[in-house]
């Protein structure tokens, strides 16, 4: 699985953005996938996961209430829907799939993407 990060840009503290994560090669549906971020001088933590049929999903508290992570089966995507966007939400975000469920450790993932670059300005 190959799987490419878009969606990322700046905008205002308040705003939303919506990050998408396409995948190409083998069956994408048969993968849970999650989404990781990354501030600057910090380690990369989990935001938030969706298993294989996109039943389930499961959140970091920073992301509970405003994030919704869904998936797209007819389009091998998988979307990070962000609201209420903060300054701390500034980092480079990653899509990875292939780990356990729900897995908040992105070295448990057997593939993952280039990041995408979030900004929320004050």
């Amino acid at each position: 699985v190959q799987l490419q990060a878009s969606g990322g840009g700046l905008v205002q503290a308040g705003g939303s953005l919506r990050l998408s994560c396409a995948a190409s090669g083998r069956a994408f549906s048969a993968v849970a996938v999650a989404w990781f971020r990354q501030a600057p001088g910090k380690e990369r933590e989990f935001v938030a996961g969706i298993s294989r049929a996109g039943i389930s999903t499961v959140y970091a508290d920073s992301a509970k209430g405003r994030f919704t992570i869904s998936r797209d089966p007819t389009k091998d995507t998988v979307y990070l829907q962000m609201n209420s966007l903060k300054p701390e939400d500034t980092a480079v975000y990653y899509c990875a799939a292939g780990g356990p469920y729900g897995s908040d450790q992105y070295r448990h993932y057997a593939y993952a993407g280039q990041g995408t670059q979030v900004t929320v300005s004050s």
